[in-house]
C-alpha cells in the first residue's frame, strides 16, 4: 500500500472532489466513538476537517456498519449529506428533519427484512457451530434491530469461509470484514483469536462499494469526484468507484492479506487525525480563489 503523503499533492490536482465517503468507527471517530478522541489524547483537528468540508461544499457522506438508528444523529451532528447503513444494506438522504430512504436491490428477500430472512435461514447459527471459540454475536450491537445483516466477531479466513456458506447451501449470502476491534482476547475472552474482527453476514453483492456505486449513479458523480476513508478491508474494496480510498493509519493491520487496488493510500496519522490529512487538502483546493488571467 502506497503512502499518501507521497501522493496527495498530485491527487489533490488530479482529483474534482466533490463528496467525501467516510467510515465512521475506528475512522473518522476516534478511541471510545468520539470525534475529539485520539489515541493521544482529544484534539480538534477531526471537528475542524469537518468544518472544512461543510465551508467547501463538499458533500459528506458517512457509511458504516451501524444500523440506522445508530448512525442518523451522528449524521445530523456532523452535517451529513447522506448516510450508508449497515455496510451497504441501505442509503439515506437528509434534508433537514426529513429522510429518504433507497434500499439496496439486494435485500429485498421475501417477506420482511434481510436480517429476518438471514435468521430464518439459520446460516448464522450455521458459522458459529461450525467455528466455536472463533465467531460470536457482535453482542450487544448485533441486537439492535437490524435490517439488511447479521453481526459477528471473531477471527476467520473470509475466503474460505465464504465457500463453506456456499457448500451448505448459503451462496446467496456473504461475509464481509469491517475492520479490527480493539482490545483483543482481553476485551472478548471467550473467542480464542489474536486478533478479533468485526464481520457481517449479508445479501451478497450488498457493499459499501455497491452502496457507492448506487449514490454515485442517483446523484450523477463521477469517480474522480469521490474518495474514501476508511479503516477496513470493506472500504479498501470501494476502490473501483472512487478516485482514492485514504486507509488511516490503525487500519493498516487489517489490509496484512488484501489485494489492495492502485488507489488505496495509507495515511500517516490514524482515526480522525488520518481523516483530517486526507481531506483537507481538497477541501482547502476547492475554497481557494481561482485566478484570472491577466491580459
Amino acid at each position: 500500500m502506497r503512502r499518501a503523503a507521497e501522493h496527495l499533492a498530485e491527487l489533490v490536482t488530479s482529483l474534482r472532489v466533490r463528496t467525501v465517503y467516510t467510515d465512521l468507527d475506528g475512522t473518522l471517530l476516534g478511541p471510545g466513538g468520539s470525534l475529539f478522541a485520539t489515541p493521544a489524547g482529544p484534539n480538534r483537528e477531526p471537528a475542524e476537517a469537518v468544518a472544512a468540508l461543510l465551508e467547501a461544499g463538499v458533500d459528506l457522506v458517512v457509511v458504516s456498519g451501524r444500523t440506522r438508528d445508530q448512525i442518523r444523529e451522528v449524521a445530523r451532528v456532523v452535517g451529513a449529506a447522506a448516510y450508508v447503513a449497515e455496510l451497504g444494506g441501505l442509503i439515506v438522504y437528509r434534508s433537514e428533519w426529513a429522510e429518504e430512504v433507497v434500499r439496496a436491490d439486494g435485500t429485498r428477500l421475501g417477506r420482511g427484512t434481510a436480517a429476518e430472512a438471514i435468521d430464518r435461514s439459520g446460516a448464522a447459527g450455521f458459522l458459529l457451530e461450525k467455528y466455536v471459540g472463533r465467531l460470536e454475536p457482535h453482542a450487544p450491537w448485533a441486537f439492535l434491530g437490524r435490517e439488511c445483516s447479521i453481526l459477528l466477531r471473531g477471527k476467520v479466513d473470509v475466503d474460505a469461509t465464504r465457500a463453506e456458506l456456499r457448500a451448505a447451501g448459503y451462496g446467496w449470502l456473504d461475509l464481509l470484514d469491517n475492520g479490527i476491534l480493539s482490545g483483543g482476547r482481553a476485551r472478548f475472552p471467550a473467542l480464542e483469536v489474536d486478533e478479533v474482527h468485526v464481520y457481517h453476514l449479508m445479501p451478497s453483492g450488498v457493499s459499501k462499494r455497491s452502496a457507492i456505486a448506487l449514490d454515485r449513479a442517483r446523484r450523477d458523480l463521477q469517480a474522480d469526484e469521490c474518495i474514501a476513508i476508511g479503516d477496513s478491508p470493506s472500504d479498501a474494496a470501494a476502490a473501483a468507484e472512487v478516485g482514492a480510498v485514504f486507509v488511516v493509519a490503525n487500519g493498516a493491520p487489517a489490509m496484512r492479506s488484501e489485494q489492495l487496488a492502485e488507489n488505496v493510500f495509507l495515511l500517516d496519522r490514524s482515526h480522525g487525525l488520518g481523516f483530517a490529512d486526507a481531506v483537507l487538502p481538497f477541501a482547502r483546493r476547492r475554497r481557494a480563489p481561482s485566478r484570472t488571467r491577466r491580459d
